[in-house]
């Protein structure tokens, strides 16, 4: 299911990034018509979302790297790494910029006086081709999701890729119907401070989102164990069966290195009549019951313990 996250990932970043640099080029000449100031927030936001989907390709192909005597575990948490950047990127470029264009606009407010059906037609086409990619996300999101719901999902996803992609979609849209809003009413009253209005609800909507994003790749990074189902899957494998020496689980610790590495350790006890080559043989067992229960236990150690 991992594999299946990564490239559905893979596929809604490619998405994000074609339909951004569009929307970017097409904003970028709406704002040199108009002047508006949604126009050049939305513009600075297309360019920011098309950086942080080229930061998330550049982190998954960096995770790939093999394994070091210095990096023993290898590079997957460098995707955590770029997703992480991601959501600094869309703060202080994106959020930031858009608030202070909203003030400066708000303290020197002026009408859009030329090519006023501009900036609408822009708009809406940017509607249209952010909708394709949002729609990308969600297909490619819901491979992955089962039940869960979405806030679920968003929270618990050790792959950062789809998560990242669907808020920055959803910002990206909402962003895009905030700056219709501000430009239609700058349009109809010929008051310039609509137009801000929009700019300071992009702006602290993209700041809102990149917190949102900002605090779940910090636990990523910091460290996240298995879902509590996985561990459930591990634990009744590890135990195995009547058969199997296990007597017993008698603690587990699991960390993922990467969205698709996971190191489990765990104590678990022996019979005390077991022999040095009963006890290899059950840890060789056990390790191959976890693998076929959680593929992505790639990395596991276990300590044979005599009961007290």
């Amino acid at each position: 299911m991992a594999g299946v996250a990564t490239e559905g990932g893979t596929r809604a970043i490619i998405a994000a990034l074609l339909a951004n640099l569009g929307i970017a080029v097409t904003k970028f000449v709406a704002w040199l018509l108009t002047q508006s100031s949604s126009m050049l927030a939305e513009s600075i936001h297309s360019v920011a979302d098309s950086g942080n989907q080229g930061l998330l390709l550049l982190g998954g192909n960096r995770a790939k790297q093999e394994a070091t005597s210095r990096h023993p575990f290898g590079y997957g948490r460098e995707r955590y790494l770029y997703a992480f950047i991601v959501a600094v990127v869309l703060f202080s470029v994106g959020g930031l910029f858009a608030l202070y264009e909203a003030w400066h606009k708000w303290s020197d407010p002026h009408p859009i006086d030329s090519w006023q059906w501009v900036p609408v037609v822009v708009l809406v086409a940017a509607i249209g081709m952010e909708s394709f990619s949002f729609r990308t996300a969600i297909v490619e999101s819901n491979r992955v999701r089962g039940n869960q719901p979405w806030v679920a999902f968003v929270r618990t996803a050790k792959a950062p890729e789809l998560p990242v992609v669907l808020l920055e979609d959803l910002g990206a849209l909402l962003g895009l119907v905030f700056a219709l809003f501000g430009v239609s009413l700058t349009l109809a009253t010929g008051d310039g401070r609509w137009d801000a209005a929009g700019t300071a609800m992009i702006g602290v909507l993209l700041v809102l989102i990149a917190a949102v994003l900002a605090v779940e790749m910090k636990s990523l990074l910091v460290g996240e164990g298995a879902s509590p189902e996985a561990i459930r899957r591990i634990e009744k494998a590890l135990a195995g069966g009547p058969d199997d020496g296990v007597t017993s689980v008698i603690h587990m610790k699991t960390l993922h290195l990467g969205p698709e590495e996971l190191l489990v350790a765990a104590k678990f006890g022996v019979d005390a009549a077991a022999t040095g080559a009963d006890i290899a043989r059950m840890i060789d067992e056990a390790e191959a019951r976890i693998r076929a229960a959680e593929p992505v236990a790639r990395v596991i150690y276990l300590e044979p313990a005599l009961p007290r």
